[in-house]
């Protein structure tokens, strides 16, 4: 399934397209890079604006996903 993987706050990046069934293969892949992997723990994972933690979630082509670090705020 080709999604769009979009990185807010502090992750800021150009949004990724990639290929994956679901949460499980997309975290594998974030995996590799470094700046990523150290975050991934600690982020929420929104899909079409919805939270969403069970990692075997199926994803659908066009899904659009967000990776939100935790933020504070005053």
């Amino acid at each position: 399934m080709k999604i769009t993987v979009q990185f807010l706050g502090p992750l800021s990046r150009e949004p990724l397209e990639c290929n994956v069934a679901n949460l499980k293969e997309l975290r594998h892949l974030l995996r590799r890079d470094e700046i990523l992997f150290e975050w991934l723990e600690q982020c929420a994972v929104v899909i079409n604006d919805e939270i969403i933690t069970d990692l075997e979630y199926p994803l659908v082509e066009g899904d659009i996903v967000m990776i939100l670090p935790p933020v504070c705020g005053g």
